[in-house]
């Protein structure tokens, strides 16, 4: 019993670790000048989702829609999250962008 408790820590720890380290480099990446960068997350994420739907296997000749629509929402809840992350980081280049325009027109 208490190798599965310090089993179970060992796997919360690390995928606590996993989770912020891929919140970070993705506000790293939403923060660069250029706009794709910050977009390879979400663009992985998603085609995950996708790998994770078409790997739904058809029963008896028939598809089965149910996991495949659960496989479409559960796994696009990261990259929705993502796209929050990139929205959020790209606002501040967006009032940047306005403040130079406003600048260039009181010129």
């Amino acid at each position: 019993m208490e190798i599965a408790t310090k089993t179970t820590i060992v796997l919360l720890i690390f995928l606590l670790v996993f989770v912020a380290g891929s919140v970070l480099l993705q506000i790293f990446l939403s923060r660069r000048e250029g706009k794709w960068p910050g977009l390879i997350l979400p663009i992985l994420a998603f085609l995950y989702s996708l790998v994770m739907a078409f790997s739904a296997v058809a029963y008896n000749g028939t598809i089965p829609w149910g996991p495949i629509l659960a496989c479409l929402i559960l796994g696009n809840i990261p990259t929705a999250f993502f796209l929050v992350i990139y929205f959020a980081c790209r606002e501040k280049f967006r009032k940047r962008s306005e403040l130079d325009k406003m600048q260039i027109n009181d010129l």
